[in-house]
């Protein structure tokens, strides 16, 4: 079972959508879901997902974290599994943890990869 710790209750996110979209380098992948890199050092990604409310349920596909995953939910909620991570959830994944997550509602996530993906 995952980590996970619900911040919104005292956290706030304002998205510069606008900004976003002119500073950030998108790959679509013509599902609802795009990907944006946002930094890399070594194996270690830190990547944003934008997942449309009308993307299928499939968008993502079952994945395995070698070493680990930190989320944090941006706007919108992600569910797998485990359970549900609305809007402010702060979300860890052990290394080697495996999952098939989907969204509700047009979702940002900002995502920790310590040591990439593993489809």
């Amino acid at each position: 079972m995952p980590f996970q710790a619900g911040l919104a209750d005292w956290l706030r996110f304002d998205l510069d959508l606008e900004r976003l979209e002119s500073q950030v380098s998108w790959k679509d992948f013509g599902n609802g879901s795009r990907m944006g890199k946002l930094a890399r050092d070594g194996d270690t990604g830190l990547v944003l997902y934008h997942v449309r409310a009308d993307a299928p349920e499939d968008a993502f596909q079952p994945h395995t974290h070698t070493g680990g995953e930190m989320y944090l939910v941006l706007k919108g909620t992600v569910y797998d599994e485990e359970g549900e991570y609305p809007e402010g959830s702060l979300v860890w994944m052990e290394p080697g943890s495996r999952h098939t997550p989907k969204t509700k509602g047009d979702t940002y996530i900002l995502t920790l990869w310590p040591k990439g993906v593993k489809g």
